[in-house]
């Protein structure tokens, strides 16, 4: 079990992010060891054919990445400095990682050929090791990236309106069943970790993931600020093209608000839920705006997107286990 002890300047400096530079990282790991993130199996098929046909060297990314699950160089998985950072600042900021603190984080992986290029040329190293993650990105997660990273916002906007609701207790103890808060610690159930750790001013960011699932991941050691990663909300139903529709709530607002009202389980965009339920995007934007004017649905802008995300009355009504067949 670790412990986060935390200070009230802790408490303040806690925040959200999510990192497009991680998931790749975590996605990796999945596909050494599918059988234990079964609901990401409908992806691993997906992109195993795609990887099996690539001609890129992704060799120095996934060399660093799978052989050891218990230990990842922090450089490799830096903590968000933005809440909504892209793949090419994330890899911009780590092509600057200081030298030293790159033969540092790979002291320890003399065993893996990969570690080699990163001692012997750290800056180089960095430069071919970005290359590989953007190649491995356009094969296996761009293309399904705008669902992913409506999930993950979709999370960030559902716990901010947890701290809303309920302050930091709200927040951190919501998190996930393997994360407790208690009296200013924050416990964490690691299978591999047995510690209390001071915060000591530096806060913690916390980073809904996609591909930590089923597991949490932390990291607290110096030069980055602490970082919780956590499974986000809504993941079981990531891979799926559609879900069924609620029959006492289709009679009373029709099947197709109802459709949509289930759809939002997890948080979604116009565009994405036209893509789930085969209706035009100005199909689904009226009937949203029904559901707004209802007090069913808000919207939240994040970027260029709004994100459409039920209300707690919207959720009390689209209650499960009451599909039409």
């Amino acid at each position: 079990m670790l412990q986060l002890a935390f200070s009230p300047q802790d408490v303040a400096l806690t925040r959200l992010a999510f990192s497009p530079l991680w998931e790749a990282v975590a996605s990796v790991r999945v596909l050494q060891n599918p059988a234990a993130h079964t609901l990401h199996l409908p992806w691993v098929k997906r992109v195993r054919p795609l990887l099996d046909d690539a001609r890129a060297d992704l060799s120095l990314f996934t060399g660093l990445t799978s052989p050891y699950p218990q230990y990842l160089p922090g450089f490799l998985a830096p903590t968000p400095t933005t809440p909504t950072p892209d793949l090419a600042t994330e890899l911009a900021s780590l092509r600057e990682t200081d030298p030293h603190d790159v033969r540092q984080a790979v002291a320890s992986l003399r065993n893996v050929p990969a570690a080699a290029t990163l001692l012997d040329d750290p800056a180089a190293g960095l430069r071919r090791l970005s290359t590989a993650i953007e190649s491995y990105w356009e094969l296996v997660l761009e293309p399904w990236w705008p669902r992913i990273r409506n999930l993950l916002e979709g999370d960030v906007l559902y716990r901010a309106r947890s701290i809303a609701d309920g302050g930091a207790h709200g927040l951190l103890d919501d998190l996930d069943p393997a994360i407790r808060w208690r009296e200013g610690v924050l416990s964490v159930a690691h299978a591999s970790v047995a510690d209390t750790r001071q915060l000591a001013g530096r806060g913690l960011v916390l980073v809904p993931s996609v591909f930590v699932w089923p597991r949490v991941a932390s990291k607290t050691s110096p030069p980055w600020q602490p970082v919780l990663r956590y499974p986000a909300r809504g993941i079981a139903t990531l891979w799926e093209n559609g879900t069924g529709t609620p029959g006492s709530l289709s009679a009373v607002v029709g099947r197709t608000r109802a459709t949509l009202l289930t759809e939002l389980a997890a948080p979604a965009s116009t565009t994405e839920l036209a893509q789930r339920t085969s209706l035009s995007a100005g199909g689904v934007s009226q009937h949203l705006s029904a559901l707004r004017a209802a007090g069913l649905v808000a919207g939240h802008r994040v970027g260029r997107t709004v994100l459409y995300v039920r209300t707690p009355l919207g959720d009390g009504l689209a209650r499960p286990g009451d599909a039409m067949p």
